[in-house]
């Protein structure tokens, strides 16, 4: 079977809410609820695509229970959408949006289908980090238990890379800047989809912005942060990604579909890579990715216009880019997160995956339109580390 070439025909998400019982957005809407509505607005924005045209739908989901048990199924079906069409939820950690695009775009190359939706949802408030969660009886023998949740693993990654915590201040002020400045312009229209939500008062709105950007950030007040994950540490609430809400979903296709239904697109998915790594520096994970594609391909870090790079925390995110040379030292920075990063936009675990892809797709048309790769990576718990290679057709 000859391979076939993927083609990204569109991608949408829902504004990153902030995860919280009284004061976030979406504190009253459901995970199934911003799916779907990411879900009807991919149908709603390309009326040539129908439901029944689906080859299958793929969802990235960190934690798989609650609310976000199958969650692909679930939300598919309670939303209306043909019962013939096949589900799969894709459990990676915060890989896990990124997986199930992976896992689609290879569906599409190989062709096994023509047609799929991958996508990647969270709530970190109605399914909280962790929940439900257990360890084999081993993996604590081979791994110091202090050592593994994730601001612990950002701070041993500040230390072994020596990531001062002014530079990681220095960061977070410029991803909120940046992200400022990008909802202000309206770049972010084109993908964030608008659904009602709800004000701590109570009263309801269209939710058409990310909740946890803000206009200024006091570096006088964040030098006085305390760090809550060691006595002694240099990462603080400033440095490290909020608590999120929400979801993004991304239409794929083969050339030869696309042409025939005559949709237009501009980027393919070139090349998807997942590395594993040592999980009590998980954050690491962006290095080995992005090593990884550059090793396959032959390209280096001048061939690539643009790059999405989750920030978990600003400790891993700095380490990562100066372990790889693909930017300068310190933000702000010229191809990383130009639109800001999830130290402004949030991090609903699951979702960001796929979010970065669209994002980056926007990016890249936007602000590079003349350059032909662009790079989305992250790093996960447990040491999962992605990547996802575009290129402008």
């Amino acid at each position: 079977m000859q391979m076939k070439e993927c083609v990204f025909i569109d991608g949408v998400r829902t504004a990153n809410a902030r995860a919280h019982a009284e004061k976030g957005w979406f504190k009253n809407v459901k995970p199934d609820q911003t799916l779907g509505a990411v879900l009807k607005a991919l149908f709603e924005r390309n009326p040539k695509v129908k439901p029944e045209d689906i080859g299958a739908f793929f969802v990235g989901t960190a934690n798989a229970s609650g609310y976000q048990n199958d969650i692909a199924r679930l939300t598919w079906l309670s939303h209306g959408f043909p019962e013939r069409v096949p589900t799969q939820t894709v459990q990676n950690q915060c890989p896990s949006g990124m997986a199930a695009t992976i896992d689609a775009a290879r569906a599409i190359l190989s062709g096994e289908e023509d047609i799929m939706i991958a996508a990647g949802a969270e709530d970190m408030e109605k399914v909280p980090m962790g929940a439900n969660m257990a360890f084999p009886d081993n993996f604590f023998n081979r791994y110091n238990m202090l050592e593994i949740p994730m601001g612990n693993t950002a701070e041993k990654v500040a230390k072994i890379y020596d990531i001062s915590r002014k530079d990681m201040e220095n960061m977070a002020m410029y991803s909120h800047k940046k992200a400022h400045a990008a909802t202000v312009e309206g770049k972010f229209k084109n993908e964030i989809v608008p659904i009602m939500g709800h004000k701590e008062d109570g009263s309801e709105f269209l939710v058409d912005k990310d909740q946890w950007v803000r206009d200024t950030l006091d570096p006088e007040k964040m030098a006085t942060m305390k760090t809550p994950f060691q006595a002694d540490g240099r990462v603080t609430a400033a440095t490290s990604s909020p608590l999120t809400a929400g979801a993004a979903a991304l239409l794929m296709m083969s050339r030869e579909k696309a042409d025939a239904l005559g949709l237009s697109y501009t980027y393919k998915y070139k090349l998807g890579v997942q590395e594993g790594n040592d999980p009590t520096i998980m954050g690491m994970g962006p290095e080995l990715a992005i090593k990884k594609i550059f090793k396959k391909t032959g390209l280096t870090p001048k061939d690539i216009g643009a790059y999405e790079i989750n920030e978990a925390f600003a400790a891993q995110s700095i380490a990562c880019i100066r372990e790889t040379g693909i930017d300068k030292d310190n933000a702000p920075f010229d191809k990383v997160n130009v639109w800001g990063g999830a130290l402004a936009l949030g991090h609903p675990l699951g979702e960001s995956g796929a979010r970065i892809i669209v994002t980056l797709l926007n990016v890249m048309k936007t602000e590079f339109p003349k350059e032909k790769y662009g790079i989305a990576t992250l790093c996960g718990g447990f040491g999962n580390g992605a990547g996802v290679l575009i290129e402008k057709v």
